[in-house]
Order: C-alpha cells, then sequence, then structure tokens
C-alpha cells in the first residue's frame, strides 16, 4: 500500500516538484559558473580569501573561510548554505502537505478508510521526500561535475544536500504530529530552518562550536573539493533516523486528527473586525504578514552591513563590478539597487502566496460559506488582495528601512533609513505588477493561478538577478515589470515609469475581478 499511496503522491507533486528540483540545480549551475569565470585564477582566488578574511558579514551569510582555498570550495561556499534553505523548504512542503495537511483536509480519513495501516501515510510521505531527495543530489552533482568540478568533491555535495534534506523530511514528520494544523507545521520548521541558518552564520562568524547545532553547517564543514570529509554526513542520516523514530513514537500517542499540542479555544465572541471580509484575510494572513516583514528586513539589515565594505571589495575583485547595476561607478548606489531588487523580489513571493489564500480558502470549500451571505464575489477577492497588497508594500518597507539603517549606523549617518525608505517604493509598482498577475489568473484560469503567479516571479527573478549571466536578449526581458522601473538608488527616479507600471496592474485587477464575477465558485 505504501507503493500506491507513493505513486499518488508523485502524481499531485507532478508540475511543483520538478521545479523545486531545477530551482536547486538553477542556483548551482549559475554560480559555478560564475565564480569559474570570475576567480579560476589562484592569484584571483587568493585576492578573494584576503579580501572576504576581514569582513565578518560575509563570512555570516556564506560560510566558513576554509572554504575559499579551491575554486569549488568558494563555490561552496557562495550558495551552498542558499541551495540548502530551498531543499529543506522542499521537504517541509512535501512532507507537512501529505501528513498534517492531508488530515486537516480529511483526505487522511478517506485513505484510511480503505486497507492503509496507520504508519503508511508517514512511511509514504518520507519516501516521497527521500526520492526527491535523491533526484536532487542526482542533480547538483551532474551540474558540479558536468561543468568540470572534481567528482569526489562534486559527490560529497550533493550527499550532504541529500542528508539535510532527509534531516527536515524527518523534522517536519515530528512536526505534524505536535501540532493540529498545517500552518503550525510550517511555521515550527521554518523556524528551525532560519534557527539552523543564524546558528551557523554565528559559528563560521566567531564561536565554531555554533555551527556543529547547525545541519546547514554540517553541510558546509564536510568542506567539498578542499577537505572531502564525509563524517559529518552521518551526523544528518543519524539525526534523521531519531527524527523518524520520534515521529513514529508521537504518532502512535495522539489522535487521529488531533496534534500532542492542542489549539487554544478562541474567543467566545468576535470582534467586530472578523465580521468583515478585511478582518478575516487579515486574522488569517497575520502570522505570515509579520513572519514576511521580520525575516526580509533582517535579510535587508544583513545586505546594509556590507554597503561600507563594498567599495573596498569591488577594487579589489573590479569583476564583480560586471554584476551590478552601475558597474564600476557609483558602487555603492549599485549594491544597494541590487540588494534592494532582492527585497522587492521576495515582497513580491509575499504578495502571490498571500492572494493565491483566496484560491485555497475557495477549493477548500470555506470561500462558499462567506459568499452565502451578503458579502460580494469583489469584496471577498478584494479582501484577499487588500492584504496581498499592504503585506507586500510592508515586506518591502522593511527591507528598505532596515538596509538603510544597518548602512547608515556602519557609515556614520543614520538618515540613510528615512532615505532607502523612500527608495523601496520605487519598487513597488513592480511587486503589485507581479501580484496582479495571480489576480488575473485565479479570475479567468483559476485551476492554474499558482502555476501563473510563482511563473511570473520566477521569470522576474531570472531577469533581474540572471539576465547578463544567461545572456538574455534585450526583448526577452520586456515583460518584466521591474525592467521598466528605474534601478533607485542608482538611476534618477521619474514619475512616467512608475504610472504607467501602475496603470497595467490596475488593467490587470479589474480584469481579474471581472473573470472571477462570471465564473463558477471552486472551479
Amino acid at each position: 500500500m505504501i507503493g500506491t499511496l507513493l505513486r499518488f503522491s508523485l502524481r499531485r507533486e507532478r508540475i511543483g516538484l520538478p521545479l523545486w528540483i531545477g530551482g536547486a540545480a538553477l542556483l548551482f549551475l549559475v554560480q559555478s559558473t560564475q565564480s569559474q569565470n570570475l576567480y579560476g585564477d589562484p592569484e584571483q582566488l587568493a585576492k578573494l580569501r584576503a579580501t572576504l578574511g576581514g569582513n565578518t558579514a560575509v563570512v555570516a551569510m556564506s560560510g566558513p573561510l576554509e572554504l575559499l582555498d579551491t575554486i569549488g570550495g568558494e563555490i561552496v561556499f557562495e550558495i551552498f548554505a542558499f541551495i540548502a534553505i530551498v531543499i529543506a523548504l522542499m521537504n517541509m512542503f512535501l512532507v507537512g502537505r501529505h501528513t498534517r495537511g492531508d488530515e486537516e483536509a480529511g483526505r487522511a480519513e478517506l485513505i484510511r478508510s480503505a486497507r492503509v495501516g496507520r504508519r503508511e501515510p508517514v512511511y509514504s510521505a518520507l519516501a516521497l521526500a527521500a526520492l526527491a531527495d535523491l533526484v536532487v543530489a542526482a542533480v547538483i552533482f551532474a551540474v558540479a561535475a558536468g561543468t568540470g568540478l572534481p567528482v569526489t568533491g562534486s559527490l560529497l555535495v550533493a550527499t550532504a544536500l541529500f542528508g539535510i534534506g532527509l534531516l527536515f523530511a524527518a523534522l517536519t514528520a515530528v512536526a505534524a504530529q505536535v501540532f493540529e494544523h498545517v500552518r503550525g507545521v510550517y511555521g515550527a520548521v521554518g523556524l528551525v530552518i532560519g534557527a539552523a541558518y543564524m546558528l551557523r552564520a554565528a559559528g563560521d562568524a566567531g564561536t565554531t562550536a555554533l555551527s556543529w547545532a547547525s545541519p546547514i553547517g554540517w553541510g558546509q564543514r564536510t568542506f567539498p573539493y578542499v577537505q572531502d570529509r564525509w563524517w559529518p554526513v552521518l551526523l544528518m542520516l543519524g539525526a534523521a533516523v531519531l527524527a523518524t523514530v520520534v515521529a513514529l513514537v508521537a504518532l502512535d500517542r495522539r489522535d487521529f486528527g488531533a496534534g500532542l499540542v492542542r489549539s487554544r479555544p478562541g474567543s467566545p465572541v468576535a470582534s467586530r473586525l472578523l465580521g468583515t471580509p478585511v478582518g478575516l484575510a487579515w486574522r488569517l494572513q497575520r502570522g505570515a504578514v509579520f513572519g514576511w516583514t521580520l525575516g526580509v528586513g533582517m535579510l535587508g539589515a544583513a545586505y546594509g552591513s556590507l554597503g561600507d565594505s563594498i567599495e573596498q571589495y569591488i577594487v579589489d575583485n573590479p569583476e564583480v563590478a560586471e554584476f551590478l547595476p552601475g558597474g564600476a561607478s557609483d558602487i555603492v548606489d549599485s549594491y544597494l539597487a541590487l540588494t534592494l531588487t532582492m527585497g522587492a523580489l521576495l515582497a513580491a513571493a509575499f504578495g502571490v502566496a498571500s492572494v493565491l489564500r483566496a484560491r485555497s480558502e475557495e477549493t477548500a470549500g470555506r470561500a462558499e460559506p462567506i459568499l452565502a451571505t451578503g458579502v460580494h464575489r469583489d469584496a471577498y477577492l478584494g479582501s484577499h488582495l487588500n492584504v496581498a497588497l499592504a503585506g507586500s508594500a510592508l515586506v518591502l518597507l522593511a527591507a528598505g528601512f532596515f538596509e538603510g539603517l544597518s548602512y547608515g549606523l556602519t557609515v556614520g549617518d543614520p538618515g540613510q533609513a528615512l532615505r532607502m525608505l523612500g527608495v523601496a517604493l520605487v519598487y513597488l509598482p513592480a511587486v503589485w505588477a507581479v501580484v496582479s498577475v495571480a489576480v488575473l489568473a485565479i479570475g479567468w484560469w483559476a485551476r492554474a493561478a499558482a502555476i501563473a503567479g510563482w511563473a511570473a516571479l520566477g521569470y522576474c527573478a531570472v531577469v533581474e538577478l540572471f539576465a547578463d549571466s544567461f545572456n538574455l536578449p534585450d526583448w526577452s526581458q520586456q515583460l518584466s515589470p521591474f525592467v521598466h522601473l528605474p534601478a533607485a538608488p542608482l538611476e534618477t527616479v521619474t514619475a512616467a515609469p512608475l504610472a504607467t507600471v501602475g496603470a497595467v496592474v490596475l488593467a490587470l485587477v479589474l480584469t481579474g475581478f471581472a473573470g472571477f464575477r462570471r465564473r463558477d465558485l471552486g472551479y
């Protein structure tokens, strides 16, 4: 029966899973080709190590300096932690969706009505995650070896990422037994992923022992292409086995549909705000708004802390200037424009996820009771859109404000916080344009809404971050709204492009609402 459940799960993930695998492989491919082009010469690599050796912030964001002894190690230094996070998130969503998510939605009860054992859905979910991790590892090994890196180190990188994926899959299985709702599972595992990254960062920048408290740190300290240490992989596999045992024991001790930690009963009287569509949408998404704002704000602060040293870094490594919007001139503003664009992409990611909540509520059957009252369809979709637009603006402003504050503190100019807060607003029309694509799809192609929204975001990310690396022609970049806005603070801001993109946003939103009013609910 496990095999049948696994085949069913693979069919459900036939679209999303290849995107996760391709995304992880693409990250490694881009980093490998860029690093070998920039630092393929031993002298350039030695200069890079000397430059980064005194920059604690870069070490904290990337990894241990020992990796910079070889070009392969430099690639791992730059990208390993981020690919590990992608793989951890993939495993979190896979296991969470096929365990607690199915239980919460009622699918698990239907499956359990057949000849299916209590543990078999968990076994199936973990097998699905292990299979996905194996494919990711194989693809990354092929990419690493195919770009000219040593085979042994490439195999070690792939194995380390495989171990990290297995561990976070098992941790998600534990969380699925603890919490009653899938949102709690994702929140808990997301905190563990964030803690793993922060512990690794603190350990690499300061006390080394902290890195050994992080699965990401274990992976980096295999030192692929440098020392090729295999034994830290055993830590990941051992921890994954232990977490799996804990998950199974917890499963046997809880009631079906319940968690070891029961949800607290809500207030017997609803607030006036909950009596409105906007109030309900805010109540459903407030945790995500706060989490995204905090996380992206912290990332902005990390980027801002590097602003003071970026000029010297470019002087020592002039090749890097090719990847900044303004080249070697206006170095700091070029760097701030690039990092703020990354913050804007993350804000757009929140906006897409937020507005798609309207569609998930619809497919789960919770929108129909709301619309059965006097709530108009426009009010229902508009409530989630309002949260998406306001939330994405808040996330973007947090990125700009904290990047400016951190940068201002390093250069002795606190006024940079307000300056970057204003600069962040320049990117807001582009962020809302990505969100409006998801709204358009909800109205006219509801079943493909998630694909359309995330594809639009992925397209914009590729154009903004990898257009030069991939040598994309200009015509292929024109659908990205970011291309049509000034790269503030590097370029002069004028009203015309902002108004143009804003008009496109309005047109897409209105068209999406028109489609939502016309179509059948639930389709």
